[in-house]
């Protein structure tokens, strides 16, 4: 696993990859002791919406976005900062890595409103990347919440997409790689097959021709933003074990942008 850059990659992983059988937890142990720094960005969106269920709320979306009015922001914040993040950092810090959760809001992250009708949802503007090399100089992993602070200084937090956080950190840490784990093998073609690889325009063109739609189409946009200083992105099932570690060795798993 040598390296040619600074040993940092950034892993976005949501709750649908998380299972019995998956090794995520694993993988990412044997990583931080082969040295690399790893900065761990987790979504929320399944249990936010369990939760607002629970309430009586039902969740509304806007274009694939969360639209976030006051009372589902304090849902989003409580479930992705709170319960999320500390799961995380505590299964991690049983596995002996000394994990450490942020929330993107903590001056990390900074962003203005995406637009009034998706309401607490912010675009990101810029991010303190520093504060990551800092945890990374005294052996922390950083576990993100994707959250972030108004830029306008009126201290409002904002929803951000994770896959768009995730690309956001790893484009400005200049990291060695992307990879986003998700439910399925990659980047489907139009016959449902796997793409092994692919350049940043023909992921686009996927996107443009509406061959890939949904959450897969976050993931490749943060991919493909990331990759001005990224030297890979990939995108992986999360669910087999496994994958996560190999996908750092192996150019067969997943699909591969470069």
């Amino acid at each position: 696993m040598k390296t040619s850059k600074n040993n940092i990659s950034v892993i976005k992983i949501g709750g649908s990859t998380l299972g019995e059988n998956d090794s995520t937890f694993e993988d990412i142990v044997k990583l931080y002791k082969k040295g690399w720094n790893i900065v761990l960005v987790h979504g929320g969106g399944r249990e936010i919406s369990n939760w607002l269920n629970k309430q009586g709320v039902e969740p509304e979306f806007v274009d694939g976005l969360r639209r976030t009015d006051k009372s589902t922001l304090d849902v989003v914040i409580s479930v992705l900062s709170g319960k999320i993040n500390s799961e995380i950092v505590i299964e991690l810090q049983n596995l002996n890595v000394k994990a450490v959760g942020i929330s993107g809001s903590s001056g990390l992250i900074s962003a203005k409103q995406l637009s009034k009708k998706l309401g607490f949802v912010g675009e990101i503007v810029s991010c303190n990347s520093e504060i990551l090399f800092s945890l990374f100089e005294n052996g922390f992993l950083p576990v993100v919440s994707p959250l972030a602070l108004a830029c306008d200084k009126k201290k409002q937090i904002y929803n951000i997409n994770a896959d768009t956080a995730a690309g956001v950190l790893a484009k400005n840490l200049n990291a060695n790689n992307i990879i986003f784990q998700t439910d399925v093998s990659g980047v489907l073609d139009s016959n449902r097959r796997t793409i092994p690889q692919m350049t940043k325009l023909q992921a686009l063109d996927l996107i443009n021709s509406g061959i890939v739609q949904g959450g897969m189409i976050p993931k490749i946009k943060a991919c493909v933003d990331a990759l001005e200083t990224v030297s890979t992105g990939k995108i992986i099932d999360g669910t087999i074990h496994g994958n996560l570690l190999s996908a750092f060795t192996n150019d067969n798993i997943g699909t591969r942008i470069v």
